[in-house]
């Protein structure tokens, strides 16, 4: 729901009525996980997807017939070998769906809560009648069900920190921000670190960027990005990064650069295990040259490590698709670090 919270909150806001189906089950190779929404409003709007193309259209069905009787539908959809053309999913999985009718009075809050960057959860009983209870704050629990109710999490926005204000960063941020950071951007550099040249940043910081680093809170879900290409913004910066519990850290550099920056980092005291965590040259290996070529590769790199890819072409392995990954939103602590 966080991916389509603004438009609903614009919904709500103009009082157009509308009817919204979760996932709230999936096996096999669905495309979508538990949690994923989309809304039809009462002339036919629609916002976000729970199938990513496969059921969309009845689903759009069931909504519209949910917001003329008034009652809620709860339907399982899967593949059917004996008809091609049958409404499922081609993919060979099963996802099951829950439409609520006209859910915008119970849910404000929750969407409030997500259109101001808030942490909210929101606990929803599933049957003929819906009831949703809103909890505000960092979530406890992660999307899925709990003592029979539908839990769905949405905790604040991982931070991506981008340090080095140039064009590579300007791509990367707008990649960041696309997939669900909240991306900062940060230079020492005043005439450099502008709003200007970074829209897409959440925030533009000029300082040191070991300093400003060492002043945030972090976690594992935390990704860092060294576009610096300078030794002396680098070697504190990754001194102060690579002993922290984020969950990725990257440096641009050639393949000199790089190891000219392993001898440096092992000068100033880092170990064997930690100098391990970095990844440099930043980025996988796709041949792209442009910024934007350039904030892709990296971006990949990113959600590789963050959900335990191989980044391998999917033609040439084998298994599931869409696996699932322990821990929030596949977010791991980083080994050795606490």
């Amino acid at each position: 729901m966080r991916d389509i919270a603004h438009q609903l909150w614009e919904w709500q806001c103009a009082g157009v009525e509308y009817a919204l189906a979760t996932v709230i089950d999936t096996s096999g190779s669905a495309p979508r996980p538990p949690g994923a929404t989309m809304a039809v409003s009462a002339d036919g709007q629609v916002l976000g997807s729970v199938s990513g193309g496969c059921v969309e259209a009845a689903v759009h069905e069931l909504c519209l017939d949910a917001l003329s009787s008034g009652r809620a539908v709860r339907r399982r959809f899967g593949y059917s070998d004996d008809d091609a053309f049958a409404v499922g999913l081609t993919c060979g999985g099963e996802v099951e769906i829950f439409v609520h009718p006209a859910p915008g009075v119970q849910l404000a809050p929750a969407l409030y809560a997500l259109t101001h960057d808030e942490p909210v959860t929101v606990l929803r009983t599933l049957g003929a009648q819906p009831r949703t209870t809103i909890v505000p704050g960092e979530p406890v629990d992660e999307t899925g069900w709990r003592g029979g109710k539908f839990v769905e999490a949405f905790g604040s926005a991982p931070r991506m920190l981008i340090f080095g204000a140039i064009d590579y960063a300007a791509a990367l941020a707008g990649v960041g921000r696309m997939l669900g950071y909240r991306v900062a951007v940060c230079d020492a550099r005043p005439v450099f670190a502008t709003p200007e040249r970074f829209p897409d940043a959440h925030e533009v910081v000029v300082d040191w960027p070991h300093r400003y680093l060492r002043s945030l809170p972090v976690d594992a879900r935390t990704v860092v990005c060294v576009l610096t290409h300078d030794a002396k913004f680098d070697i504190p910066l990754l001194e102060v990064a690579l002993r922290l519990p984020v969950g990725y850290v990257g440096a641009m550099g050639s393949r000199r650069t790089h190891a000219e920056r392993l001898r440096r980092l092992r000068e100033h005291g880092l170990t064997e295990r930690e100098l391990a965590r970095l990844r440099s040259p930043i980025g996988l290996d796709l041949g792209g040259r442009t910024p934007a070529e350039t904030a892709v590769s990296i971006a990949a790199e990113i959600v590789a490590v963050v959900r335990g890819g191989s980044a391998a072409p999917l033609g040439r392995t084998g298994g599931a698709i869409h696996r699932q990954t322990a821990g929030t939103q596949g977010y791991r602590c980083p080994e050795g670090v606490s």
